[in-house]
């Protein structure tokens, strides 16, 4: 448990409330829209598009897995 506080360390907050919980679900969505949308016109590149869009599924998986980590961790079914 302790790497994945390493690797996410936004989905591990100290604050454990309703409000904590709904600003870190904002945070995500608004890291992933941006960085899909700087990724996504990097992506139309010629010749090193194909990178820029494998690098943006990257960071996609990665806000949509410390995302999931976040509500699980509210919940309390991981500790």
């Amino acid at each position: 448990m302790d790497s994945l506080k390493k690797i996410f360390p936004l989905a591990f907050s100290d604050k454990k409330d309703v409000t904590a919980l709904i600003i870190n679900i904002i945070i995500h969505i608004v890291l992933d829209l941006v960085a899909g949308l700087i990724i996504g016109l990097l992506a139309k590149l010629p010749l090193i598009g194909f990178v820029f869009g494998l690098v943006g599924a990257v960071i996609g998986l990665y806000v949509t897995v410390s995302l999931v980590l976040s509500i699980l961790d509210y919940l309390k079914v991981i500790k």
